[in-house]
């Protein structure tokens, strides 16, 4: 989906398409019933998510109360019953166990999320994490390690988008993008 489409304001986060269409990939949600979306921000992910697959329930968790109301207003135009909205901070005390996890920030709690992503994926499920930060995607790595969590894919997107200048054009580049997906192994159960 182009960016354009989400409703935008104030300083909400928003996962932009380009990293948006790899994390959803990653997440692997043509075999999952439930995605958690830690951060929601805008509701990017959990809107494309919900309408490519209308019969994914998908949790959205947002503790900013501008986002709050931007994420309802994208939840409500895009005409997404299947997003549940859960204001607060994660970890928060979730029912249902997830098929993928998908976290587009950390609020400085980058490895109490990633224990707590892991407790709530069924055994198999996916965790996809974005960051901008170098020292975040050290963390993450290193914390991955010492749970013993070897199969991790960990990729630096760079992408430039075609913009007019003058009479001509160049690419303007956005910041890079790291994105790590991993899956729950079995003995985690």
């Amino acid at each position: 989906m182009k960016d354009e489409l989400f409703l935008r304001g104030g300083n909400v986060p928003m996962t932009k398409e380009a990293v948006r269409a790899i994390a959803l990939a990653k997440l692997e949600l043509h075999r999952a019933s439930h995605l958690i979306d830690i951060g929601a921000g805008t509701g990017s992910v959990s809107i494309e998510a919900a309408l490519r697959y209308p019969s994914l329930h998908v949790t959205a968790i947002e503790r900013n109360p501008a986002a709050l109301r931007l994420l309802d207003e994208n939840r409500q135009h895009f005409a997404c019953p299947n997003i549940d909205i859960l204001p607060g901070e994660a970890p928060m005390m979730l029912t249902e166990k997830a098929d993928a996890v998908f976290m587009g920030g950390s609020g400085g709690h980058l490895t109490g999320l990633i224990d707590w992503s892991l407790r709530q994926l069924h055994p198999r499920g996916r965790l996809v994490m974005t960051f901008i930060l170098q020292e975040n995607l050290n963390a993450a790595l290193a914390h991955l390690q010492q749970l013993d969590i070897h199969d991790v894919d960990c990729l630096q997107l760079q992408v430039s988008s075609l913009t007019a200048l003058g009479s001509g054009h160049f690419f303007k580049p956005n910041n890079p993008v790291f994105v790590i997906a991993c899956q729950k192994e079995e003995r985690y159960v």
